[in-house]
């Protein structure tokens, strides 16, 4: 009779509450704050940072991480993964202020197979304004929608493909007269749907985001989900990325599925020179055998 092989997990997951580079009018470094990461073996992680303020560039009054893995123990489930990042009273240059933003992501993997089901549940911006105008948002935290039953990718996903694709395309259709301010932008969100699964053999990466649509009465205009005010620069929001890698013999089926949530990502080109992430998390669990 053949030796049953018990499946283990290996967690992954990490968070903090800003990190970012100056070069204009000062040159400095802004180290992850509250920055933690989960042991491989899973267990729970929390960090904490009282206020933090670079000169006036900069500051928020608290903010917090934390990360938990753990196998679930309802019969037919897998291992469970939680990841947080939150920031209060954030303020950047008088320019971009919010009371709270919340960046969230829970994961499961299952007892067989290899793509788990995501969650940001949790996921949020409390009061965020831009000069002082409210932020209105849409934002779609069911955006991956349900795991594939046959183990298959979210590129192969028809529901994740179409929402994505519809986000890609409103970006291309919204930049017109921005010139080359979001050409990066437009150079990430420019994919086809049929090209979302293509890949160079090792990995399939898609780039998107939790917002839909940024509406409001602030100075400047709105792409999707990228702000770009003059005299300031561009305020990206709840940009996520979704690396599939690790493949295995089966083409339809990688190992490794890798999640990374950045909440606010504020690329400043003006007066102050430079690039600040605000509420960042990244998890990357595997299943082995």
């Amino acid at each position: 009779m053949p030796e049953t092989i018990e499946r283990t997990h290996t967690y992954h997951a990490e968070a903090h509450a800003i990190q970012g580079e100056l070069t204009l009018p000062l040159v400095s470094r802004i180290l992850p704050q509250a920055f933690v990461k989960l042991p491989e073996h899973g267990g729970y992680l929390s960090e904490r940072s009282a206020s933090y303020r670079l000169e006036s560039i900069v500051k928020y009054d608290h903010a917090y991480t934390q990360v938990s893995g753990h196998k679930e123990i309802k019969p037919g489930h897998g291992w469970n993964t939680l990841v947080t990042s939150v920031v209060e009273g954030l303020n950047v240059l008088e320019v971009v202020t919010a009371d709270r933003v919340v960046s969230q992501i829970a994961t499961e993997h299952p007892p067989i197979g290899y793509t788990p089901s995501i969650s940001f549940l949790g996921t949020r911006f409390d009061n965020l304004r831009i000069c002082g105008h409210p932020v209105d948002l849409k934002l779609d935290l069911n955006l991956f929608g349900e795991r594939l039953e046959d183990d298959s990718p979210y590129t192969r996903s028809p529901g994740f493909v179409e929402r994505v694709s519809h986000q890609h395309a409103r970006i291309r259709e919204q930049q017109s007269g921005l010139g080359g301010k979001l050409a990066s932008l437009l150079e990430r969100y420019n994919r086809l749907p049929e090209s979302f699964a293509a890949s160079s053999g090792d990995e399939e990466v898609v780039e998107c985001s939790l917002v839909e649509t940024a509406e409001g009465g602030f100075p400047g205009r709105s792409c999707g989900h990228a702000i770009h005010i003059p005299h300031f620069g561009t305020i990206y929001l709840a940009t996520l990325k979704i690396t599939h890698s690790d493949p295995t013999p089966d083409p339809l089926v990688w190992k490794k599925t890798l999640i990374e949530l950045t909440m606010i990502d504020i690329q400043m080109g003006c007066a102050t020179t430079g690039g600040t992430a605000v509420g960042t998390t990244r998890t990357n669990g595997t299943n082995k055998p």
